[in-house]
């Protein structure tokens, strides 16, 4: 649990931010222009994206197309994801910047995701069908 966040000493708890256990990482998002070896096509977005899971540092490249819907930090931040039991509860008290959706498109509940600003950082909050899940869609 973290405590304090670095701009706000009088701790996270009292301005209304979540703090996410650091034990549920799941990876680090990294925009590239260069393609890289296992991509996968995400069409809702028009990104191409690889499994953290691959490179053994759980780093996820994000390669946007032109013309992708996509704007601001999610398009050119990095992002850093962590897991969570519940993301309805995750998001509370922090700005949205991608409602809940699943990034499979598959329609289940494999995957369901959602983007949000904690201290001007850009997270990706997980839910999993299966909390146990160790794949990747």
């Amino acid at each position: 649990m973290i405590e304090t966040f670095p701009n706000y000493p009088q701790g996270a708890a009292e301005i209304g931010l979540r703090e996410f256990d650091r034990s549920r990482f799941d990876h680090i998002g990294l925009v590239t222009d260069e393609v890289k070896a296992g991509e996968s096509f995400v069409a809702a977005t028009r990104v191409w994206v690889t499994s953290p899971r691959a490179g053994g540092c759980n780093v996820e490249w994000l390669r946007f197309e032109p013309d992708t819907p996509i704007t601001g930090p999610l398009r050119n931040a990095p992002h850093v994801a962590y897991r969570v039991d519940d993301l309805g509860t995750a998001i509370e008290g922090h700005t949205v910047l991608a409602d809940p959706f699943d990034p499979t498109g598959r329609g289940d509940d494999f995957l369901r995701v959602a983007f949000v600003e904690v201290d001007g950082a850009v997270v990706e909050l997980m839910q999993y069908g299966d909390p146990d899940e160790t794949g990747w869609f």
